[in-house]
């Protein structure tokens, strides 16, 4: 595939719907048709309605492996109907969100295992990982305290989760970050907009120097 795949990644409130549309803002000038913005769960017909399912207030019975499993099934069909055409087509897909974010927030939140959910999201990704993730890290109780203070469009059943959840998510994406260096790279979220948005340029400019 001649594409590039890059995916971003974060706990709840790092502020990455704010600095994915700043940077697709961006980016669409110089790539235009060849830029594609993406996100998990979702991406496409079947994926968005997975998603719904999956982050219901409503759904409150749903069982943790249910929960993975159901996001392994998104990320399958967003693959082989949204992402891989598009590398093979040459694109930049750039998705809020992928595998990581089932090994942090199943594995280590719903506490089933981290190595567990990688292993079972080996199925659904059959080998395809980001060229780069760019992770952005906060503190939980901040992030808790942004989504309280600043998110009104989806308040999901994971936004509601208590602050030792959200612990366990960012410390399983820590462990992440750790395992895996070479792919992912992390990026302060803590800090001001322009100052996060400065060095999420900069992290992808190290991996594609002429990508703006």
């Amino acid at each position: 595939m001649n594409g590039q795949f890059i995916s971003f990644e974060g706990p709840d409130g790092a502020g990455k719907t704010s600095v994915l549309k700043a940077i697709g803002e961006e980016l669409r000038v110089k790539y235009g048709d060849n830029l594609m913005l993406t996100r998990e769960p979702g991406g496409n017909k079947i994926s968005e309605s997975i998603r719904n399912i999956i982050l219901d207030p409503i759904n409150t019975e749903m069982d943790v492996r249910t929960e993975a499993l159901l996001y392994a099934a998104a990320r399958r069909q967003h693959l082989m109907e949204t992402v891989i055409p598009a590398l093979k087509a040459g694109k930049l897909v750039i998705s809020d969100r992928y595998v990581d974010s089932s090994v942090a927030y199943q594995g280590g939140g719903r506490e089933i295992g981290e190595q567990a959910v990688w292993q079972m999201n080996q199925f659904a990704i059959d080998g395809l990982e980001p060229d780069l993730t760019v992770y952005l890290d906060i503190e939980s109780e901040e992030g808790i305290r942004r989504i309280k203070t600043h998110r009104t469009d989806e308040i999901n059943r994971l936004d509601v989760e208590a602050l030792e959840f959200h612990q366990r998510v960012r410390k399983s994406y820590l462990n992440l970050l750790e395992q895996n260096p070479e792919r992912i790279k992390l990026v302060d979220a803590s800090q001001p907009l322009d100052k996060v948005l400065q060095d999420v340029k900069e992290t992808m400019l190290q991996k594609y120097p002429n990508l703006f």
